[in-house]
C-alpha cells in the first residue's frame, strides 16, 4: 500500500484502520471533532456517517480477533500480515455483498430479443465490468471500499425496474457513504422528477414525487440521527465533508500541507492542466476559485440534465450519469485522481451499447491514475490488468468492428450535418487510427514513467504529461457523450431498450 511503513501518515491503509480505531473507542459526538484522542490532522474522518458506521462495524470484528489492531493511540501505524489479511478481507466482503451482485443483476437485466444473444451479452458485459482495471487496482491496491459505487449501481438497477422508492433509498445510501456521489446526484434528481412531471404533477406524478421526497428525507434522517443532537454537530460534520477553505485543487488532508505531503496533486482535470500555463492559485483567491469552478461545472451540466428532465428515459439517464460525473471531474472543486472511477462505473453500464468508446474510455481512466499506481508499486498489476481487460473487450464485443457512426450512436448527429454526411464514410477508419495512436502514447508514457528518470529541473514531468494527455482525452469524451445525448431522438424511439 502507498505509504506503508512510512511515518508519519502511513498511507490509505492506515486511514481506514485509524477510522476503525476512532469509531470504536470514542463516543459518536467526538468522531468528527478535534480532541486529544482524535487528532483530525492524522487521518481525521472526512466522509459521511455511513462510512463511519461501516468503520465501526469492521472495528467490532477486529476487536474480537485482535484488540491491538484498534487500540486507542498505541495502534497508530500498526502493520502485520494477519491484519493486512483482515483488511483485504473486509474489502472483498464489501465486493461480494454489495458491488458484485449489483453488477451481475444489472447485466442479467439487459434486454435482447434472442435468448441466446441475451446470455452472451450479459456474460460479456459482466465480465468486462468486473475486470475493469481501475476499480480492481484502487480497491485492492490503494485500499478503498466499493460500497458507494455499489449502492449507486443498486439505485440504477432499481430504477431500471421502475422501483423508484428502492432506487432512491439505494442512492441515498451511496451519498451518505461518500459525498463524491454528488457527481451522480443531478441525473438521479432530473430523471425521477422528469418521470413525476410526465405522469402529471396533479395526479400520479404528485403521489410519486411525495413518496420519493419522503423516502429521501427519512433515509437521510436515519443516517444522520446520531449527529442531530445539536446544530454544531451537524455543521462540524459538514465542514469535514466539504473543506472549501483548502482551495480549488485536490482536497489535501492538511490545511497547510507540509513538505512531502502524501496527497497527490496531478489530476487529469482542466484546472490542473491549465495551471501549467496559468497559475490559478496565485491569480485568484480561494473564494473566486470556488465560484469559477461552480459556474463552469453547472454550465457544463445543464444541457444534458435539462434534456433528461424534459425527456426522461432510462437510456438518457445512464448517459447523463456519465456526462454529469465527467463534468464534475473536469471542472469541479477539489478533485482527486480516484474520482475518475465515478465516471468509469456509469461508462461500464453502457459498455454493451457503445463497446468501442466505453473500452477506450475505461483504458484512459486507468492510465490517468498511473502516477498514483506507480507510488503503490502496482506497475506489474497495472500492465497485466490493462492488457487482460483490452483482450476480453476485444474478444467479447469485437470492438474494432463497431466503429461506424451508427455503432457509436452518432448517426442522428451525422444526419444533422447534411452536406457533411459524406465525411462520415471515413469515420470508422479515423476512429480506429485515433484509438491506436492513443494506446501507443499511453503505452510509451507508461514505460517512460516507470523506467526513465525525469530531468532534475522537471521532477514532475511524467506525472504532468500523464495528467495533460488524459485530460485531453476526457475533454474529447465529454464532447462525444454530450453529442450522443443531445442528438438522441425523443425518448430513444426506434432503438432497443436496455435496462
Amino acid at each position: 500500500f502507498l505509504g506503508a511503513g512510512k511515518p508519519p501518515m502511513y498511507g490509505d491503509y492506515e486511514a481506514q484502520r485509524h477510522w476503525q480505531e476512532v469509531t470504536y473507542n470514542l463516543p459518536i459526538r467526538q468522531w468528527y471533532f478535534n480532541t486529544s484522542d482524535n487528532n483530525l490532522q492524522y487521518w481525521g474522518l472526512d466522509y459521511p456517517p455511513l462510512t463511519a458506521y461501516h468503520s465501526f462495524l469492521c472495528a467490532y470484528v477486529a476487536k474480537l480477533i485482535n484488540p491491538d489492531w484498534i487500540a486507542l493511540h498505541t495502534s497508530r501505524g500498526y502493520e502485520s500480515q494477519p491484519h493486512k489479511l483482515f483488511m483485504r478481507t473486509t474489502v472483498f466482503v464489501a465486493d461480494l455483498l454489495v458491488y458484485i451482485p449489483a453488477v451481475i443483476l444489472y447485466c442479467f437485466s439487459l434486454k435482447e430479443t434472442s435468448t441466446k444473444k441475451k446470455a452472451s451479452i450479459w456474460v460479456s458485459s459482466a465480465l468486462c465490468i468486473l475486470l475493469y482495471p481501475g476499480l480492481i487496482l484502487i480497491d485492492h491496491g490503494h485500499f478503498q471500499y466499493p460500497l458507494s459505487l455499489g449502492f449507486a449501481l443498486w439505485g440504477v438497477l432499481c430504477l431500471s425496474y421502475d422501483w423508484d422508492i428502492l432506487g432512491s433509498v439505494a442512492f441515498c445510501l451511496a451519498l451518505n457513504y461518500k459525498q463524491m456521489e454528488l457527481y451522480h446526484s443531478l441525473p438521479f434528481f432530473c430523471y425521477l422528477l422528469g418521470k413525476c412531471l410526465k405522469k402529471g404533477i396533479r395526479g400520479k406524478g404528485l403521489v410519486l414525487l411525495t413518496k420519493i421526497a419522503g423516502t429521501v428525507l427519512v433515509s437521510f434522517a436515519v443516517c444522520w440521527l446520531p449527529f442531530c443532537t445539536d446544530v454544531e454537530q451537524i455543521m462540524q460534520v459538514l465542514r469535514r465533508l466539504f473543506p472549501v477553505d483548502r482551495g480549488l485543487f485536490e482536497a489535501c488532508m492538511f490545511s497547510s500541507p507540509p513538505p512531502h505531503c502524501p496527497c497527490p496533486d496531478k489530476v487529469a482535470n482542466i484546472w490542473c492542466s491549465i495551471s501549467v500555463l496559468i497559475k490559478i492559485k496565485e491569480i485568484l483567491s480561494p473564494e473566486v476559485q470556488l465560484k469559477l469552478s461552480l459556474a463552469v461545472t453547472v454550465a457544463s451540466l445543464l444541457p444534458t440534465c435539462v434534456k433528461l428532465l424534459v425527456q426522461p428515459s432510462l437510456r438518457g439517464f445512464k448517459f447523463a450519469l456519465v456526462s454529469s460525473a465527467l463534468s464534475f471531474f473536469l471542472f469541479s472543486f477539489q478533485v482527486h485522481e480516484k474520482s475518475i472511477l465515478l465516471v468509469s462505473v456509469p461508462v461500464c453500464l453502457i459498455i454493451n451499447e457503445i463497446p468501442f468508446m466505453a473500452t477506450w474510455f475505461l483504458l484512459v481512466s486507468t492510465f490517468s491514475m498511473l502516477p498514483l499506481l506507480l507510488k503503490d508499486g502496482l506497475l506489474l498489476a497495472y500492465a497485466v490488468t490493462m492488457l487482460g481487460f483490452l483482450s476480453v473487450c476485444v474478444a467479447s464485443f469485437s470492438i474494432f468492428e463497431k466503429t461506424s457512426a451508427e455503432d457509436l450512436q452518432l448517426k442522428p448527429f451525422s444526419l444533422s450535418l447534411k452536406g457533411y454526411v459524406s465525411w462520415f464514410k471515413a469515420f470508422p477508419k479515423i476512429v480506429r487510427s485515433l484509438f491506436l495512436l492513443s494506446i501507443t502514447l499511453m503505452g510509451a508514457l507508461s514505460l517512460m514513467s516507470a523506467a526513465v528518470h525525469p530531468p532534475q529541473r522537471l521532477p514532475d514531468l511524467f506525472p504532468l504529461a500523464v495528467s495533460i494527455l488524459s485530460c485531453l482525452h476526457f475533454l474529447l469524451f465529454f464532447v462525444y457523450f454530450n453529442v450522443v445525448i443531445l442528438w438522441d431522438s425523443k425518448n430513444s424511439k426506434g432503438q432497443k431498450k436496455s435496462s
